[in-house]
């Protein structure tokens, strides 16, 4: 368990990258938060390999200048760059960007859940537009309801591709944060509505619940031949570290790799043969099994009751469900 650790800041090269990416045209995907960081060098990856690509993001100028850096790199690629307008902060916004997706495609091949914010950037007392603490509100509760309104579209990819079995994904994002920041069993039930007062720690809880979705979803969903996993992208240069402390920073980034490694895990998550239900990938595209995990609490958290767990999948899940009822 030391050395998975180890290995997730210091893992080895990527295997799996743009060099042995088959063609993707014809597929649809999705990547949250792709106009900067992590996501936007995935956009890039995909839009090499002649897929069409859905950037769903806030800014629709950022969206435009990074589609159109995109695709002035690469003019020879044959994949499309669409923008699709997304702000996790606000319901009411996943909502319609859900519909504004389904009205303009007939299916989604991967959906790559990317989007997040560092608890670096809020104070204790921050809140969503509804009133949600912001980490829990954006990572779980926002995109379990926009990853379910897209279960149609994902749905509808599967019939399409009986020959490519577990091709379907959705991938959820965590962080090495959810080891290390996460508290006991992952999350507070006490604290959902409200977080507590360190950011870092909320962070932490906000990525173990990010697991813990992905987890159930995975059970959930597995029989309409959905495959759903889980990956910390790795520490790399990325727009998460906004806000932090100088101090905090003169250590980190002696750590930091480049920023498309973490695209790479990400790549592999989504596109992987290797890749199954259920998986938890770690960087920069590696399997971790629940028994090399540090957090064995978090593993039996996620292990059903009647496995001998404590069933926090399932009890997580629901709670979601009910916070964002009211505003669908």
């Amino acid at each position: 368990m030391i050395y998975t650790t180890y290995t997730q800041f210091f893992p080895p090269k990527p295997t799996f990258t743009e060099e042995n990416l088959p063609s993707q045209k014809g597929k649809v995907f999705m990547v949250t938060g792709g106009n900067s960081g992590i996501g936007y060098e995935l956009c890039k990856i995909l839009y090499g390999s002649g897929a069409t690509i859905y950037m769903a993001t806030r800014s629709e100028k950022r969206a435009t200048d990074a589609i159109q850096t995109i695709t002035q790199s690469a003019p020879s690629a044959q994949g499309t760059l669409k923008f699709l307008h997304l702000d996790l902060d606000d319901l009411n916004s996943v909502k319609a960007a859900a519909a504004a997706f389904a009205a303009q495609e007939s299916k989604l091949d991967v959906l790559w859940n990317n989007a997040g914010l560092s608890g670096f950037r809020f104070a204790s007392d921050a809140r969503t537009t509804q009133g949600f603490e912001p980490m829990m509100g954006m990572h779980c509760i926002a995109t379990l309801l926009f990853t379910q309104l897209l279960k149609p579209r994902l749905q509808a990819a599967v019939k399409a591709s009986p020959a490519s079995p577990g091709s379907v994904r959705v991938i959820w994002t965590a962080s090495i944060s959810l080891d290390g920041s996460s508290p006991p069993n992952g999350i507070e039930f006490d604290l959902l509505e409200t977080g507590g007062k360190d950011p870092t720690r909320n962070y932490g809880a906000s990525k173990a619940g990010s697991w813990i979705l992905a987890r159930e979803m995975a059970r959930r969903w597995e029989a309409d031949g959905i495959t759903v996993a889980c990956l910390n992208p790795g520490n790399v240069k990325s727009n998460g570290y906004t806000g932090a402390p100088n101090r905090v920073m003169f250590f980190l980034k002696r750590l930091l790799s480049e920023t498309k490694s973490g695209a790479y895990t990400e790549l592999y998550a989504g596109l992987s043969p290797d890749v199954k239900n259920g998986d938890y990938v770690i960087p920069f595209g590696r399997i971790r099994t629940d028994k090399e995990c540090p957090r064995q609490d978090i593993v039996k958290a996620i292990t059903p009751e009647e496995e001998g767990g404590l069933g926090y999948c399932k009890k997580f899940w629901n709670w979601c469900e009910e916070q964002y009822k009211p505003f669908i």
